[in-house]
Order: C-alpha cells, then structure tokens, then sequence
C-alpha cells in the first residue's frame, strides 16, 4: 500500500472555521466493540499469529497481549519482532463477513455527533478500511473530516500507533490541527495520560468498557470510576458533550482545563 499521500481525502462534512477539533477513537468509543468485534478480532489475532509464526494457541495470545501493551498495538511488535506482512495481518484479522450485525452503538448516535461544534477527525489503530466501513454501518461516515488510521501513522517505513507522541505531533501537524484546539474522546486511559503531556484536551468514555467481574461472579468496581488528573471530562454517553448538556464543556477550552 502506498504511503503517499498520507490521507486519502473523500467527500465528506466540511471543516467550520473556528472551535474544537474532536478526535475520536473508534473502537468503544463510537460503538460498543467489546459486545462483538472485539473478541472476534483478538481471536483472530490469535490465530493469525499460530499460523505465521507456529506456535501454540497460549503462546499465541501471550505475544497478542504482550505486544499490545509494550507498543499499542499487536501489529506493531509483530512487525517488528517477526517476518510477517504487516498489511496482510491488518486485512485478515478485521474483515467481518457478518460486521452489521457485531455494530452495536448509542441510541441517536449521529444526532449526537452532528451536534458538536468544530471539526471531527477519527484517531484509530485500526485499518482505514475496517474504520471506514464500522463508520458507514453506524451512519456517520460523512460527519468526519478525515480517518486517521494506523496505515497513516507510519513513518519512514516504521510503524507507529497512539500513544506515540511524535506520531500525534506528525498527524495534527498534517491535519493542521492546532494541538491546542484539539481534544481527544478514547476509551483507553494510558492514551489519555500520554497525550496530556501536549496540553490537548481529554475526553474519557466508559460507558462502553466491559464490566470487571471478581473471581465470585460479582460485579467488582464499576469500570471508569474515579476521574484521574490527566482526564478533563469523563462520561458514559456522548450526550454528556452536547452544546447546552448539564455535563458539556466551553467548546474552546474544557472548563477544567482553564481552572487548573
């Protein structure tokens, strides 16, 4: 695949002058991945890797899971540790025959979204293509300006994902997005705390990520609890950033940030 130009630009919502720019994770962010699309992609991932490197099942999903959390993303230690093609296992492991019915999302999500002022760009470590056609299912395709994909956050042939800082830089900077008009909505905390450290705003959504249970069976503590320094605004539903919602922030600047 071909690394230039690093952003294949479709018709789609024209950027308002002025305001936020959201970035918008895709996965448990914008739909419920962990329902459906999540198992699927990690058993896939698993399967990929006995495949191409032939090893067993449990040593299979110890790199999966060992990958993830050194780089932030499986691809990324696969593609640098084996010989795998890096495109292929992307292709293989999120292609979904059956992806309408894996896509659960929030009642009126496209109202919702619509509904914030600014620009709206998709921040992902997952394929373009994958991205592109979770957002068709979910109707909100043409609200985004731009899909910033992992495929897009390459450089000089090495890959990349969040929570790489120079990488953020790299991609806001192509997008001219100012970093201080930018404010990311991700399920994943670590990305959050990396990302703080360049004055961006942060935006924390649960109300996706899957309930923790105790050895027992019983619910243990609620996922999203608590509200850590590095995150302005944490919310369970995106009708907490509506203009107007008792949750919602000043679209300049969130109203925490300026206090602190």
């Amino acid at each position: 695949m071909s690394s230039s130009p690093i952003f294949r630009r479709r018709p789609r919502a024209r950027p308002r002058a002025g305001g936020p720019v959201w970035l918008f994770d895709l996965d448990n962010t914008l739909h419920h991945a962990s329902h459906a699309i999540f198992p699927a992609i990690n058993a896939a991932m698993t399967r990929y890797i006995v495949d191409a490197l032939g090893v067993e099942t449990a040593e299979a999903d110890r790199l999966r899971l060992r990958y993830v959390r050194r780089y932030g993303a499986t691809l990324l230690g696969l593609a640098r540790h084996h010989p795998i093609d890096p495109h292929d296992f992307l292709r293989v492991v999120h292609t979904f025959p059956d992806l309408p019915a894996m896509v659960r999302s929030e009642r009126g999500l496209a109202r919702l979204v619509a509904s914030l002022p600014g620009r709206k760009l998709i921040l992902t470590n997952a394929p373009e293509t994958y991205a592109r056609a979770v957002l068709a299912e979910l109707g909100i395709e043409r609200l985004f300006e731009r899909v910033i994909a992992i495929e897009h956050m390459k450089r000089r042939g090495a890959w990349h994902a969040k929570p790489d800082l120079p990488m953020l830089r790299r991609v806001l900077r192509e997008a001219r997005v100012p970093i201080a008009d930018a404010i990311l909505v991700e399920d994943t905390r670590s990305h959050l705390k990396h990302y703080k450290r360049l004055g961006i705003g942060t935006v924390w959504i649960v109300g996706h990520l899957p309930t923790p249970t105790r050895p027992d069976g019983r619910i243990a503590r609620a996922p999203g609890s608590g509200r850590p320094h590095y995150i302005d605004r944490r919310i369970r539903s995106l009708k907490s950033l509506r203009p107007g919602h008792d949750a919602g922030t000043r679209w300049s600047r969130f109203e925490g940030r300026k206090r602190t």
